[in-house]
């Protein structure tokens, strides 16, 4: 009997996620279908909202092609700056992002016995009980304590989370900070 209770034990081997995530540098990157407002200060026919295109670009007046995935939204404006010299004189662009889905190095994914396994765009200081909450917690059958959270930053490396004493206890020492591009694995229960 014991053995078989040692066998309901989390056992994934990897160690604790850690519950900061190291995000002080932090950039948001622009990614595929993501909204940006563009505002050219003193012309307002040059302002406007233009989502990014699965290619990555976007399109303005005057800028036909202008590549967006992959920088933060201030590159983006310097960039608009010194396509629109050529026709305007010491223009001055904001580019806000409006509409977040992100490149997949900014998306938090949830696969596994989630109620609703799925990509979430990351928001910064985004802890794991932000993720279950997103995705509808657990499905009766998961194996909450043996979840892991893949870290693309990290080299891929591994670490074990303990969804179910945070979800079912309300244990909080279990919540611990995402990062971007980790992906929360949530295996199924064997009973």
């Amino acid at each position: 009997m014991a053995l078989a209770m040692a066998g309901c034990a989390s056992t994934s081997g990897y160690p604790p996620a850690p519950t900061t995530a190291d995000t002080a540098g932090y950039n948001y990157v622009v990614g595929p279908g993501d909204n940006l407002s563009i505002t050219v200060w003193r012309n307002p026919e040059l302002s406007m909202s233009v989502p990014v295109r699965p290619d990555g670009k976007v399109a303005t007046p005057l800028i036909d092609e202008l590549v967006a995935q992959g920088k933060t939204s201030s590159e983006i404006a310097r960039e608009v700056e010194k396509q629109l010299s050529k026709y305007v004189r010491d223009p001055v662009v904001t580019v806000i992002v409006t509409g977040f889905v992100g490149s997949y190095s900014e998306q938090i994914r949830v696969v596994g016995e989630a109620a609703k396994p799925q990509a979430l765009p990351y928001k910064q200081k985004m802890t794991v009980l932000d993720v279950m909450i997103a995705v509808g917690g657990l499905t009766d059958f998961a194996d909450g304590n043996s979840a892991v959270i893949m870290r693309g930053a990290d080299g891929n490396k591994r670490y074990s989370v303990r969804l179910k004493d945070l979800i079912k206890r309300g244990d909080v020492s279990a919540n611990v900070e995402m990062r971007p591009g980790d992906i929360l694995i949530i295996p199924q229960s064997l009973f």
